[in-house]
């Protein structure tokens, strides 16, 4: 089906400088004024689309701050676990512009000369968005100030007030998302949000505030965790009973998962709630996803590796002396996710004729994403990739998780949630009563918060929700809502080497690589060690880390996982689950006190 693509107008994309100061002292949109443009349903269709987010294909990068990556990248989380944090040093997030154009929209929008349903629907639109930014502002700060208009440069009060309780914040949310739910049109501009997309995303906040609110002693919010948790259930059971969506499944294989991620249309797709379309032949690209392939920053983790079940359902890392398997044995009967999400032994990266050896290096773990990568060379093609924002998975994860939470999870509710995702790659079905029974002891020990009678189903819902959602952004944010940031502590590990010589890493039995001691000269071409087929082997210096070598094993040429790093790092507790109001804004503005423990 021929893409419909939103093209907003370019004096309506408003672009705040980045100076904090400028919000403090501008009259909001001084280019618009209210009485000239605030009059018709064009006009208010003009600004809200100003403020649409578009999700890219950076959302296939963003796992690099949790511990499904290791990274080079110089991320924020990484560099305060190794280093010495302050307001002074972490100066970014203190962003008001975007509320700033929000609020200044909801302060005029009922000047126009429309019905009061062209006007609620375009106040749930920009009231969707001042909760995604309030979201993403008490994710970072807990406690922030809560602006619910324009600011006024005459009222000093009002400009400095200090911060608010983060329940106050929290509830203004809350009460934002429930307008916008009842009022957003079903029928929108295809690639902007509808109705069933804001409850996507209230379904969203509902189950991350329950949680953390549950998992979180230092708020002092745990008795109104049910509430959110409550929330999170009616708002995902609505989406789940009425939004007419599915699990895409058409060719009843594993690639339907992966249509998901490289699709070129998935407006008409009944999995995804809100997709942003791209069409690279007309100007609209993605900018492609070629470097999530393992060749830059970033490249995924053994530890996300070995989260993967095998294919009969049982815990992979169950399997005797699985912490010394290599890189092929970790493929094999595997849940089938877990080729659909990297490159395995065996996998042809297109215009090779042959399978592809993984590559090396010592910034890098040795494994490949294929999540988000277009396996094609053809540019165009790998920029008009659609990009899904919310899908219907993951709101069958909220609901599953939620009612496990609460303890009113039952085996029926499995089956019409976590179930239908197992059942699309052909994994067996999750089983209430064993998960409880016998939970795994490898989780319990990482989350040892997760009590009760659901204590087993929680950890394997935790479990499947890493495993589905993996590589799309959102384990680090589960990791803080589950008070899970010691798990961050761990250096980040790749394949297994049990020592120098030769390795098969596409599956046929015949060595592709020979790791060599940084004493040994690497041979020229035609000096190399051929393999059963007559092809060079690929030559590897391998030691310890900070040797002059290619490769870097946690025992050095006695082998060991591949390792990126070897700085420690520290999770201070409850101080690193937040972030510092930048020092320069607490001398603007006084009344703004720095809390759990930063200065």
């Amino acid at each position: 089906m021929k893409k419909i693509f939103l093209f907003i107008l370019a004096g309506i994309i408003f672009t705040g400088s980045a100076c904090k100061k400028s919000f403090f002292d501008r009259y909001p949109q001084d280019a618009i004024a209210p009485p000239l443009f605030f009059k018709s349903e064009e006009d208010l269709s003009l600004y809200i689309n100003g403020l649409l987010s578009i999700t890219g294909t950076d959302i296939y990068y963003n796992d690099q701050s949790s511990d499904n990556m290791a990274t080079t990248a110089q991320k924020e989380i990484k560099n305060m676990m190794t280093g010495s944090p302050t307001s002074r040093n972490i100066s970014d997030g203190w962003d008001w512009d975007r509320l700033r154009n929000i609020n200044y929209f909801l302060d005029n929008y009922n000047k126009a000369q429309v019905t009061q349903e062209v006007k609620d629907h375009y106040a749930g639109l920009a009231r969707y968005y001042r909760a995604l930014f309030y979201f993403g502002m008490v994710k970072r700060y807990s406690d922030v100030p809560w602006y619910g208009k324009s600011l006024d440069p005459n009222d000093s009060a009002f400009l400095y007030k200090a911060r608010d309780p983060r329940a106050l914040v929290v509830d203004s949310i809350i009460a934002d998302l429930s307008f916008a739910a009842a009022h957003i049109r079903t029928k929108v501009t295809s690639g902007t949000p509808n109705v069933w997309a804001a409850k996507a995303a209230f379904a969203r906040i509902a189950l991350h505030e329950g949680t953390y609110r549950k998992y979180h002693p230092e708020l002092n919010l745990q008795g109104s965790a049910g509430r959110f948790l409550d929330t999170a259930i009616h708002v995902s059971e609505d989406i789940m009973k009425n939004g007419g969506f599915g699990v895409y499944d058409v060719t009843h294989t594993p690639q339907d998962y992966t249509a998901l991620f490289n699709s070129a249309d998935l407006l008409q797709n009944k999995e995804v709630i809100l997709a942003h379309p791209y069409d690279a032949a007309k100007s609209a690209s993605s900018g492609g996803t070629g470097t999530v392939f393992g060749d830059y920053e970033q490249s995924p983790s053994r530890d996300l590796i070995q989260s993967y079940l095998m294919a009969d359902g049982s815990r992979f890392t169950d399997q005797a002396g699985y912490q010394q398997m290599q890189f092929v044995q970790e493929f094999v009967n595997r849940d089938p996710r877990l080729k659909e999400t990297f490159a395995w032994p065996g996998f042809v990266k297109a215009g090779d004729n042959r399978p592809y050896i993984q590559r090396l290096n010592k910034n890098f773990s040795g494994y490949h994403q294929i999540k988000g990568y277009t396996n094609t060379t053809d540019n165009i093609a790998a920029g008009s990739v659609d990009v899904p924002a919310y899908r219907f998975a993951e709101t069958l994860l909220i609901f599953a998780e939620a009612k496990a939470e609460q303890e009113v999870l039952t085996q029926a509710d499995l089956d019409r949630s976590v179930n239908l995702l197992r059942t699309r790659v052909q994994m067996p079905a999750m089983n209430l009563a064993a998960a409880n029974a016998l939970p795994d002891p490898l989780l319990a020990n990482q989350f040892t918060d997760v009590k009760g009678n659901m204590k087993g189903v929680i950890l394997e819902i935790r479990r499947e929700r890493r495993v589905e959602l993996a590589l799309e952004g959102f384990r680090y944010d589960d990791l803080m809502r589950w008070h899970g940031g010691k798990l961050l502590t761990k250096q980040p590990e790749g394949m297994y080497f049990p020592g120098l010589g030769k390795y098969d890493l596409t599956g046929d039995g015949i060595p592709d690589i020979i790791l060599i001691s940084q004493n040994t000269d690497i041979p020229t071409d035609d000096k190399k060690e051929k393999n059963a087929l007559g092809i060079n082997l690929i030559y590897y210096k391998a030691g310890s880390f900070g040797d002059n070598v290619t490769v870097y094993m946690k025992n050095g040429t006695a082998g060991g996982a591949l390792v990126t790093e070897v700085t420690s790092r520290t999770f201070p507790e409850p101080q690193f689950y937040y972030r510092p109001i930048p020092f320069a804004q607490t001398v603007l503005n006084p009344n703004l006190k720095q809390i759990f423990d930063w200065q």
